[in-house]
């Protein structure tokens, strides 16, 4: 089987980007809209045996 990505299934996730980019630029609420995509994104990685918890970027304190 062939592991990399055909010619049309990377156009269709680079539109897809481009559809959730495009959301987030007019979505009423911002931040609902960040975090429904980020859940989405989530389980989408979950289902490809990719863990997401140690991935989040943590708000550094004092540098």
């Amino acid at each position: 089987m062939d592991n990399e990505m055909s010619e049309k299934e990377l156009k269709d996730m680079i539109i897809k980007e481009f559809v959730d980019l495009q959301r987030l630029k007019t979505a009423a609420d911002r931040d609902a809209e960040i975090a429904y995509q980020e859940n989405v994104l989530k389980a989408r990685m979950q289902s490809l045996g990719i863990a997401t918890e140690t991935l989040e970027l943590r708000q550094c304190q004092g540098i």
